[in-house]
């Protein structure tokens, strides 16, 4: 059986999807991904995301500014960010790729954390959820989100915390991101997380072309591969995988308000 799915987190604007865009969505559509949500991790990308929302029907785009890339960050981004989200655009779904990162020798992290408060200030003044990046820095970003507090909330992708943490964040109202670490048996840690948090706070992504799947290490990940992650997430649940895929489309219709 096919289940239908949608890919919260694929960077679509990226090779090897670019100049492939009908064949890498015809893929996905072939494993049952009917929609795919493409964040943007700085400005310079703001325009393509977009683009490619408008012209394909089962993309949506999210803009946002990735702690990851710092340097590229200027201040007057964060005012063309707000310019963008003055428009009306119904296939901007979200502020994203946005968060913190530690995982760099000069992660610039005061500047980070502002970076992301003046994000955090627009969704709540837009009414936009987020979507956040997290490495090393849960408890930090747990403050943040506490402090600024978000009517429409957002997900916390790739999830490799705690258990506690992503209690933490499911009872600040915040999904948690679900993807191809879970297909890698030393991963027992998030393996065991994800079997034990409510179904109701899952999401279900691939961070394509990022984040490949156990037995895929070396290639570049496909939306595709959200049947996978599904798969391996059914092994880890008790629920019926039926009622597990329903649960994660409605999960994203919650948060991120697509239907299919």
């Amino acid at each position: 059986m096919t289940y239908r799915f949608i890919d919260t987190h694929c960077h679509f604007d990226f090779p090897p999807f670019t100049g492939d865009e009908e064949q890498s969505l015809a893929l996905a559509a072939q494993k049952g991904v009917q929609a795919i949500i493409v964040p943007a991790i700085e400005a310079a990308y703001f325009d393509r995301v977009l683009d490619l929302a408008r012209y394909h029907d089962v993309l949506y785009a999210a803009v946002g500014l990735h702690p990851i890339v710092i340097e590229h960050h200027l201040d007057e981004h964060i005012d063309r960010l707000e310019a963008i989200l003055q428009t009306a655009e119904k296939k901007r779904v979200a502020i994203g790729e946005i968060g913190l990162d530690l995982y760099r020798d000069d992660p610039q992290f005061e500047r980070q954390q502002r970076i992301l408060d003046a994000q955090l200030r627009l969704a709540k003044r837009y009414d936009l959820p987020v979507i956040l990046h997290s490495r090393r820095t849960h408890d930090t970003l747990a403050m943040h989100l506490k402090r600024i507090d978000l009517p429409r909330k957002g997900v916390v992708h790739g999830f490799s915390g705690s258990l506690q943490q992503a209690q933490r964040f499911i009872g600040l109202g915040y999904k948690i991101g679900v993807g191809g670490t879970i297909t890698y048996p030393r991963a027992s840690k998030t393996r065991d997380v994800m079997a034990q948090l409510p179904l109701s706070a899952l999401l279900l992504e691939t961070d394509a072309p990022d984040m490949p799947l156990n037995g895929f290490q070396g290639q570049p990940n496909r939306p595709e591969q959200a049947a996978g992650v599904f798969s391996a997430l059914c092994e880890l649940r008790e629920e019926p995988a039926d009622e597990i895929a329903n649960a994660l489309l409605e999960n994203t219709h919650a948060v991120f308000g697509i239907s299919l």
